[in-house]
């Protein structure tokens, strides 16, 4: 069992910044990858970032390639979403996933945060 709790959210203009954490509980060594996900109102939840925990290999939408930041620190068994430039259009509820199996495709999250709120103003 694993249990996911996103922090970080906030309103934040246009151009700004923020940091997204997800700190991960439980059997955390069984984590094949992470992933952010974020959900608009009115839209279809969308995969924003992936890393693989073992070789740290990370993936990212091309809607947020060279502005997001996907890490992980693994001694304090947190990841993390770094957030740069951000545009009225990243605006959503972003949350964290974890699978425990490969080939760790999307649609194989075993465990969810709850969600974090980011807003962005123009």
């Amino acid at each position: 069992q694993v249990q996911l709790v996103e922090s970080g959210g906030g309103s934040v203009q246009a151009g700004g910044s923020l940091r997204l954490s997800c700190a991960a509980f439980g059997y955390t060594y069984s984590i094949v990858c992470m992933r952010w996900f974020r959900q608009a109102p009115g839209k279809e939840r969308e995969v924003v970032a992936t890393i693989y925990t073992d070789g740290g290999s990370t993936y990212y939408a091309d809607s947020v390639k060279g502005r997001f930041t996907i890490s992980q620190d693994n001694a304090k068994n947190t990841l993390y979403l770094q957030m740069n430039s951000l545009k009225p259009e990243d605006t959503a509820m972003y949350y964290c996933a974890a699978s425990m199996s490969r080939p760790c495709a999307v649609n194989t999250m075993n465990y969810w945060g709850k969600g974090t709120l980011v807003t962005i103003s123009s």
